[in-house]
């Protein structure tokens, strides 16, 4: 296929910008590997950047360039920070608030995956007992997954929940008392989580 340099088109998250066969990925965009395509991982305006002359190699390369507006951008290896919306059986749905120090913009979605919340004991792991709606978790970002959501994990000891409101204390924001555990201050009742790791 012809690819024009230069050209720009508005792209969100999730949209196949390209093929790897003809393009390479460049920032904002990433191959995904069971179909060869490019998609793109952020808002912004597609663009073809022609190869430098003497690269090795030879294909254009597409980029996303994001609106001057859009705040950080949940990338691997990225610690975020989330907000709980949805548990279920095997995995917890979260809206990505923060990456590192910096607010986000737009609307990231995270999905925590049992195998992913702790390193140990994975097969006992209860995600209604590691998380509840409205929680917040520090997490890592594994990697862009599917249907524009990141995989994140929160399997090591300073990843998990850092902030829970009690379920009997009208909304009272936890305490942690152990790696598994928070307590209401107001009714000392204590619910099950996969609590972050306290500096």
């Amino acid at each position: 296929m012809a690819i024009e340099t230069g050209e720009e088109t508005l792209v969100t998250p999730g949209e196949v910008v390209g093929d790897s066969s003809d393009l390479i990925a460049g920032r904002g965009a990433y191959v995904a590997h069971h179909n060869g395509k490019i998609y793109a991982s952020l808002t912004g305006r597609r663009s073809i950047v022609p190869p430098l002359p003497g690269s090795s190699d030879q294909k254009p390369k597409v980029e996303i360039v994001g609106h001057k507006a859009h705040g950080a951008v949940p990338e691997p290896g990225s610690v975020v920070i989330a907000r709980v919306t949805k548990v279920m059986a095997k995995t917890v749905s979260a809206d990505i608030m923060c990456v590192g120090p910096k607010a986000v913009k737009e609307k990231f979605t995270g999905i925590i995956r049992q195998q992913d919340v702790r390193a140990s004991e994975i097969d006992k792991v209860d995600m209604y007992l590691s998380f509840r709606p409205g929680d917040i978790v520090r997490a890592v970002v594994l990697s862009l997954g599917d249907a524009r959501a990141y995989y994140l994990s929160t399997a090591k000891n300073e990843l998990g929940v850092v902030s829970a409101q009690s379920m009997a204390g009208l909304g009272a924001t936890m305490v942690p008392i152990s790696w598994t555990e928070m307590q209401c201050p107001l009714t000392g009742q204590i619910e099950q989580r996969k609590v972050a790791k306290v500096n």
